[in-house]
C-alpha cells in the first residue's frame, strides 16, 4: 500500500517549483490572480525575500505542491490508498483527495497564512534527542508550563512552542542537559495556545465553504487518524493551535499497511519517515484496510463536487446516511430551542456555570444553562443582564432553578425574579416533587392559540432520576397547586384551564450516575425504564407537543455519547466535563485538579443541601479529605441526637481539623446569615431541637468546602468540596496527548462540537462494522 505526503512550512527554498510553472501555465496564472502577485517570480526568485514569512510561504507551498501533485497523476502514477501532509501539507492532502478543489484550496491556505502570520509574541524550537515523556518532565520540573509541545515529528524530534522568554528559558536548560535545541525562525508560536485567536477566525472563515466527503483517506494531524465526512472544516481550524501528530500519523500509516511512502516534492518528510520506521512500532487502525484498486490519479484542478459520503450498510433493505453532529438526536429538541445541535450544557450550583459560559454556548448554537443555585439575588441579576446583553438574536440559553427543602420560600422568590427578566427556559434540578414556584413559572407562559392549542412560552427542563418524579413531571400540573395560584391571582382563569392540557415539563433529563446529586443511576437500566414511561404518558395525555426526553450523567467520551443517542435520547446533558474549562466558575487550582483525575477518583457524600435526609452528592477524592469528613459528620448526625452527645475527643478533632473553628463560633456565623436571610424561624427552631442545631452546625461545614474550593483557598485544599462525577476521568482520557489536555485550552462550546463530531464519526464506524459493505 502506498502514502503520498506533503511537506509543510520550513520545506520552501528559492527556486523551488521552477520546472512545473511552465509545465502548467493556467494553474499558475489561477494562482497568481487569486494572491494578487506572481506566484512563480516569488518561488523562483523571491526578489523581495518574502518567500519566508508566512503569509507568503504557505501559498507557495500550497501551489508547488499541488503542481508536484499533478506532474505524478500525469505521468501515470497509481491512485494512493492514502494522503497525508505535515501542518500546511495536510491542505494539499485534502485538496488530492477531493474536498475541496485547487481553487478553494489556495483561498483556504491564504487565509491561514495571513491569520497565522499576524499572530506576534511567540516563539518556537526544535528538541531533538529527548522523547516526549523526558522533555514534559523537564518542563514541568522548571514550571514551565507556558510552553506546548506542537510538533511531534518523530519520537525524538519534538517541536516546543510558548512564549519567547520561556522558549529561551527552555534553550539555555536544555543545552546545559547537552540535549541539542534550535530556535525555529518564525514569528509566533504556532500549533498552541497561542494561537486560539487565530484558530476562532480561521473557524469563523471556513463556514463560508463547502466540503465534501474525502475520495481517498486523508491522515488529520491534529488527531494522527483519517479525516470523516465532517470532520474538515472542525479539524482545519482546530490544527492551527493543537499539535502536529506527524510520529502517530506515519504510525497509523505503517500500521495499516503501508510499505510505500511518496514525497511531493521534498524530503523533509522522507527523512522523519524512514527514522520512524526504524524506531517506531506501528498503530493498528480500527477500520479495516481495503487494497488499492491501482487506478490512475485524478487531475488536480476543478475537481468535481464529490458525492455525500454514505454509510455502506442496509437498514431495512435500503442505504443508511451517514450521521453527523447536526442530526444526532430529536430534530423537534433542535426546533424547539432554535439550537444547530441537540447537545447541552447543564447548570452547575455557585455559577461554576457562568453566563460567559453560557453565552458561548449560545453564540455556537447550543444550549446552556447558567448555575445560578446558592448565589445571591445580586449575582443572578447581574450574570441576567449580561447574558440578555450578549444574546440578543434569539440564541437560546436558560438558567437553573435548584429545590430549596431547607428554604423553599426561596424558589418562589427566585422564579419572581425570572419572570421579571423574562427568561423563558428553566432547568429543574434535584426536585422530589412539583412544586408552586414550578408551576406558577410554566403556567404564566401559557396561551391558546388561534389553532385552538395550547402553546407555551415558559419551558420547564426536568432533570430527573427517579419514575415518580419522572411521571409528575409529565403529567399536568397537580389541581391543586393551580387553583391556588388562581386564588392568589398569580394566573389567569385562562392559564389555569389551560394547565390540564400541558405538562409541566416537555424536556425531561433523565439524570444516571453524576457529578453533584444523584442517585447512581445506571444508564442503560434508567433511561429505557424511563423511556416507557414517556411514551405511556404521552399516549395517556394525547399532548399535542411530544415529550423530548435527553440523558444524563457519565457522559464524557464519543463512546458514552454514542450510547445514549442509539438508546433513543433526543439530547445529551454534560455536566463534569464543563467545570474543567477556562469558562467554568471556579478556581484555577480546582481546575488543575481536575484535568488530572481518573474514572476512579470520585466518590459519594451527604449533600449539605438536604443533608438531613440522608441524599447524596459526587465529589472529587483524589487528594482530597472531603469525602471522608462529609460522610464522619452525617454518621454523627445519625447517631446523636446532639452536638454536646459526641464524645469528647471527636468534638475536638472536627473543630480543630475540619472546621478549624469552635462549635460556637460556626453557630454564632449561622445565627448571623439566617438572620439576614429573614429566617428566623430556623434558629427559633434550632434552640428549641439540640439535633436541628447540630445539623445546621454541620451544614455550615458544606458551605464552608464550597467557598474554599471556588476562591482556591489553597492553604486548606484537603477540604475542597468539589462536585464530578467519573465522566470527567473518562474525559481526560480521551483527550490525553491532544491540544484539550490542559483545561486552559478548553471551552465548553468546543468540547460540545468535538464530542458531536466524534460521536458521528464513531457510529458510523459502528455501522460500517455492523453492517459490511454491500450492494445499495
Amino acid at each position: 500500500m502506498k502514502a503520498i505526503l506533503f511537506a509543510g512550512q520550513g520545506a520552501q527554498f528559492r527556486g523551488m517549483g521552477k520546472d512545473l510553472f511552465s509545465r502548467y501555465p493556467d494553474m499558475t496564472a489561477t494562482a497568481s490572480g487569486i494572491l494578487g502577485y506572481s506566484i512563480d517570480t516569488l518561488c523562483i526568485e523571491d526578489p523581495e525575500n518574502k518567500l519566508s514569512l508566512t503569509q507568503y510561504t504557505q501559498p507557495a507551498l500550497y501551489v508547488v505542491n499541488a503542481l508536484g501533485y499533478r506532474k505524478l497523476c500525469d505521468e501515470g502514477m497509481a491512485a494512493p490508498d492514502f494522503l497525508a501532509g505535515h501542518s500546511l501539507g495536510e491542505y494539499n492532502a485534502l485538496q488530492a483527495a477531493g474536498v475541496f478543489d485547487f481553487v478553494t484550496g489556495l483561498r483556504l491556505v491564504q487565509r491561514r497564512g495571513k491569520l497565522m502570520g499576524e499572530a506576534r509574541h511567540g516563539a518556537m524550537a526544535a528538541v531533538i534527542g529527548l522523547d516526549e515523556e523526558s522533555l514534559a518532565a523537564i518542563l514541568q520540573q522548571h514550571q514551565l508550563t507556558s510552553i506546548d509541545l506542537a510538533n511531534f515529528n518523530t519520537l525524538s524530534q519534538i517541536v516546543i512552542a510558548g512564549p519567547v522568554d520561556a522558549i529561551r528559558q527552555a534553550e539555555k536548560i536544555l543545552l546545559a542537559k547537552d540535549v541539542r535545541c534550535v530556535v525555529l525562525n518564525v514569528s509566533a508560536a504556532f500549533h498552541s495556545r497561542y494561537m486560539n485567536d487565530a484558530r476562532q477566525a480561521f473557524a469563523a472563515y471556513l463556514r463560508e465553504f463547502r466540503f465534501h466527503a474525502p475520495q481517498v483517506r486523508v491522515i488529520a494531524n491534529v488527531t494522527a487518524r483519517p479525516y470523516h465526512e465532517v470532520g474538515a472544516p472542525d479539524t482545519l481550524a482546530q490544527q492551527i493551535s493543537s499539535p502536529v501528530r506527524w510520529a502517530d500519523t506515519v504510525r497509523y500509516l505503517m500500521g495499516a499497511g503501508c510499505e510505500q511512502f511518496v514525497e511531493v516534492g521534498s524530503a523533509v518528510l522522507t527523512r522523519m519517515v524512514a527514522d520512524l520506521r526504524k524506531t517506531a512500532t506501528p498503530l493498528v487502525p480500527e477500520e479495516a484496510t481495503p487494497a488499492s484498486d491501482g487506478t490512475a490519479c485524478r487531475e488536480v484542478p476543478n475537481l468535481p463536487a464529490a458525492p455525500p459520503l454514505t454509510v455502506p450498510a442496509r437498514v431495512n433493505g435500503s442505504a443508511s446516511r451517514a450521521l453527523t453532529a447536526a442530526t444526532l438526536g430529536s430534530a423537534l429538541f433542535r426546533q424547539r430551542f432554535g439550537v444547530k445541535c441537540a447537545y447541552v450544557s447543564g447548570a452547575m450550583y455557585r455559577g461554576i456555570a457562568t453566563p460567559r459560559l453560557v453565552v458561548r454556548m449560545g453564540k455556537a448554537g447550543l444550549l446552556g444553562f447558567f448555575g445560578t443555585g446558592g448565589l445571591p439575588f445580586s449575582e443572578i441579576e447581574q450574570g441576567l443582564r449580561y447574558i440578555q446583553g450578549e444574546l440578543r438574536h434569539g440564541e437560546a440559553y436558560g438558567l437553573n432553578l435548584l429545590a430549596n427543602y431547607a428554604y423553599p420560600a426561596l424558589e418562589r422568590q427566585t422564579v419572581d425574579l425570572y419572570l421579571r427578566y423574562n427568561v423563558k427556559l428553566i432547568e429543574a434540578a434535584a426536585f422530589m416533587q412539583v412544586t408552586p414556584a414550578l408551576v406558577l413559572f410554566r403556567l404564566k407562559g401559557l396561551q391558546r392559540g388561534a389553532d385552538g392549542k395550547v402553546h407555551a412560552t415558559h419551558r420547564i427542563l426536568a432533570k430527573v432520576s427517579r419514575p415518580e418524579v419522572a411521571e409528575a413531571f409529565m403529567s399536568p400540573a397537580p389541581a391543586h397547586i393551580v387553583q391556588q395560584l388562581f386564588n392568589e391571582g398569580q394566573i389567569s382563569a385562562e392559564q389555569m384551564e389551560a394547565a390540564k392540557y400541558v405538562p409541566v415539563a416537555e424536556d425531561i433529563c433523565i439524570e444516571a450516575d453524576s457529578g453533584g446529586h444523584t442517585d447512581g443511576g445506571i444508564p442503560s437500566v434508567l433511561f429505557p425504564a424511563m423511556l416507557g414511561l414517556k411514551n405511556a404518558m404521552q399516549a395517556q395525555f394525547a399532548y399535542s407537543e411530544p415529550i423530548c426526553m435527553g440523558l444524563a450523567g457519565g457522559i464524557g467520551t464519543p463512546e458514552a455519547a454514542a450510547a445514549a443517542f442509539v438508546m433513543g435520547a433526543d439530547f445529551i446533558l454534560t455536566g463534569s466535563i464543563n467545570q474543567c474549562t477556562v469558562d467554568a466558575g471556579t478556581s484555577d487550582d480546582v481546575k488543575l485538579l481536575l484535568q488530572d483525575i481518573n474514572v476512579q477518583d470520585t466518590d459519594y457524600a451527604p449533600a449539605g443541601d438536604m443533608f438531613e435526609t440522608g441524599a447524596r452528592v459526587q465529589v472529587m477524592k483524589k487528594g482530597l479529605f472531603f469525602p471522608t469528613r462529609a460522610n464522619k459528620l452525617f454518621s454523627l448526625y445519625t447517631h446523636y441526637g446532639s452536638l454536646d452527645e459526641i464524645p469528647e475527643k471527636t468534638r475536638k478533632q472536627i473543630q480543630s481539623t475540619y472546621f478549624k473553628k469552635t462549635f460556637d463560633d460556626v453557630w454564632q456565623e449561622t445565627r448571623i446569615y439566617l438572620e439576614s436571610h429573614d429566617l428566623l424561624h430556623e434558629i427559633v427552631k434550632a434552640e428549641a431541637n439540640p439535633k436541628h442545631k447540630m445539623a445546621l452546625v454541620f451544614r455550615w461545614y458544606f458551605g464552608h468546602s464550597s467557598r474554599l474550593a471556588l476562591s482556591g483557598a489553597t492553604e486548606d485544599r484537603i477540604n475542597y468540596q468539589v462536585h464530578t462525577g467519573p465522566a470527567l476521568g473518562a474525559f481526560n482520557q480521551w483527550v490525553k496527548g491532544t491540544a484539550l489536555e490542559p483545561w486552559t485550552a478548553r471551552h465548553a462550546d468546543e468540547i460540545g462540537k468535538k464530542l458531536l463530531d466524534e460521536t458521528a464519526a464513531y457510529l458510523n464506524r459502528s455501522l460500517d462494522r455492523m453492517f459490511p459493505a454491500a450492494d445499495v
